[in-house]
């Protein structure tokens, strides 16, 4: 597998926001170091795929699919965040066959989790256990999710608790599910450093989910340790810090390589768990998300750094580290 960047910044590659301008005032930026490049690229030798998240249901996903066609905005993988027990058998099936027609990765959400749950710690100050499943039932719960999408022909399980994640593992390693099903972890519980990184992609992430708000240097301290794909909202919704990234896109790649770009949206109410009494917010944020992904393309062709896409439909993310499952 080739396991080097697609591409990587040099004397003739992509400049730098601003910097012949600023250069020529004697404020021109430090140079790049090599060393803070990732050395990892998905299995087509790729650096970036890209990712539209909560779609929430075949109608929204009808608008992304007619917007990123309209804008020309390439999409790797549609998500969702309510969870697969809010769609129907028929809406998923629904779902399904449109992201195919695409050779698009559809990725639904698993289960209960904390923030809907009877548990008061997590309304508390402190957040409590936050959006990990409580108890058995819980557990059980996203387990049931990922039986019946996988079913389905769902391929990609979104998570948020370690242990569901280890479980749904241990259940692909057995062949209960599809061993080419993939599990991406939530930004709501993304891990913050290297170790803890290292940790969910042992525990079966195929993907892994890191909060907007890391600084350029501990994503270089990640891919140290791990090549785990990155998910990264390059614009966080509100409830995650509401982060607006775009001009560090070139550099989030250099330094994050194997990526996925996620287009969220800031100022924009929360519309989990999902239902059509919100079908106006749903439709109108769904194509601003697809708008803000070309905002967010023409900045890297503007500064030369557009290259090192994953081909379109690659959705597997290569040989990856794992804990032992015991017999």
């Amino acid at each position: 597998m080739n396991d080097a960047p697609a591409s990587s910044p040099g004397a003739a590659g992509p400049r730098r926001p601003g910097e012949a301008a600023l250069t020529a005032l004697g404020l021109g930026p430090a140079p790049l170091s090599p060393a803070d490049a990732s050395p990892h690229s998905f299995p087509d030798g790729g650096s970036w795929r890209t990712e539209v998240p909560s779609v929430e249901g075949p109608e929204v996903l009808g608008v992304v699919l007619k917007e990123s066609a309209r804008l020309d905005v390439p999409v790797h993988r549609i998500s969702q965040g309510s969870g697969v027990w809010m769609l129907t058998d028929a809406e998923i099936t629904e779902m399904v066959e449109g992201c195919a027609e695409r050779d698009i990765e559809l990725c639904l959400f698993t289960g209960p989790r904390g923030t809907w749950d009877t548990g008061a710690s997590v309304r508390t100050d402190s957040g409590g256990a936050g959006l990990r499943s409580r108890g058995h039932d819980a557990l059980a719960g996203c387990v049931e999710d990922a039986l019946r999408a996988t079913e389905l022909g769902v391929k990609c399980l979104l998570v948020a608790d370690e242990g569901v994640l280890w479980t749904l593992h241990r259940l692909r390693e057995q062949g209960v599910l599809p061993a080419d099903t993939t599990f991406k972890v939530s930004a709501l519980i993304g891990p913050v450093n290297p170790a803890s990184y290292a940790v969910f992609e042992q525990l079966g992430a195929d993907s892994i989910n890191i909060p907007s708000d890391l600084t350029l240097a501990q994503f270089t301290e990640i891919r140290r340790v791990s090549r785990a794909p990155m998910d990264l909202y390059i614009e966080a919704p509100d409830d995650l810090g509401g982060y607006v990234r775009m001009y560090e896109v070139a550099e989030l790649i250099r330094r994050g390589a194997p990526l996925y770009l996620k287009f969220g949206l800031s100022k924009s109410p929360g519309i989990y768990p999902y239902g059509r009494h919100m079908r106006d917010l749903a439709l109108a944020t769904a194509k601003e998300r697809v708008r803000r992904g070309r905002l967010a393309l023409d900045l890297l062709a503007r500064h030369g750094a557009d290259g090192g896409m994953a081909e379109l439909g690659s959705r597997l993310p290569g040989p990856l580290n794992r804990f032992e499952i015991s017999s």
